[in-house]
């Protein structure tokens, strides 16, 4: 069914859609997460006054037919369709498969774990396990994230790190809604000050900024250019409201001078209580 819509829609890369197909094309991203829409609308809740989120993995349990059968559709997308879509869309996709296969792994052996690296060995990572087939191959968690998004050199999108969701309390919010190409830029900035905003994970204090530790993992991400960014510093910057930055501090961030610690990582499953 999907694959003959976005056939229709598909171009090639170095052409410019009309407004036309622009139009069918946001329609047909639209259905194809409809499904993800359901789920996570329906059994994700908002915790922490709104600042991250928890999943009622008995109910998605309940739901589980509706989930594999989302992943049957991401998996029918071919590379030439995915190739064909706008940039917006291609990153959508790629955000709402990584946490919809996060929360597939998550269920193969709920409620018996209390933390996705449960689902690891002694000598190997849950996000290397390749059981995810997606544009033509059989991947990991680590390849959609590290090498589809962050190592394609298409995005140069440092806010990703706050719309994937590793199904732990440390992690950004599991967003309440399916990522689509239309409302990407105003769902990653949402996202993103809605981490900076969460003072259990980042905060200011005194003469220090307090970050989680995904600004120590990824720190290169966010000095690339992004708004204009090229330090942590300067990323901050772009959200000295969410995070509460004083004055001083901004100051002190322009100056690229900021004294950041960073903060443990909370690998508990983030299931609803």
């Amino acid at each position: 069914m999907f694959a003959v819509v976005f056939n229709s829609l598909s171009f090639a890369a170095e052409s410019q859609p009309s407004v036309t197909t622009q139009v069918a094309a946001a329609a047909a991203q639209q259905t194809l997460h409809q499904d993800w829409q359901y789920l996570v609308s329906q059994h994700v809740q908002p915790i922490n006054q709104g600042h991250s989120s928890a999943v009622d993995y008995s109910a998605m349990q309940q739901d589980h037919a509706k989930l594999q059968g989302y992943l049957t559709q991401l998996s029918h997308i071919t590379q030439t369709e995915f190739d064909a879509w706008d940039k917006s869309s291609q990153l959508a996709f790629l955000i709402n498969a990584y946490n919809a296969w996060s929360l597939e792994l998550i269920l193969t052996q709920y409620p018996d774990i209390d933390s996705i690296k449960d689902l690891g060995g002694l000598f190997s990572s849950p996000w290397d396990k390749s059981f995810i087939p997606l544009l033509g191959k059989t991947r990991s968690l680590n390849d959609i994230e590290h090498k589809l998004i962050r190592g394609s050199d298409r995005y140069n999108e440092p806010r990703i790190h706050f719309a994937v969701n590793c199904a732990s309390i440390g992690c950004p919010a599991l967003r309440e809604e399916a990522y689509t190409g239309a409302k990407l830029e105003q769902q990653l900035n949402a996202q993103t000050e809605r981490f900076l905003s969460d003072n259990s994970r980042n905060y200011a204090k005194g003469d220090t900024v307090y970050l989680s530790a995904i600004f120590k993992w990824y720190g290169e991400d966010f000095t690339q250019g992004f708004g204009g960014a090229d330090s942590i510093d300067a990323f901050l910057l772009l959200y000295p409201s969410a995070l509460k930055l004083s004055p001083a501090l901004q100051t002190t961030a322009e100056k690229q001078q900021l004294d950041i610690d960073f903060l443990d990582y909370d690998w508990s499953l983030n299931v609803a209580r």
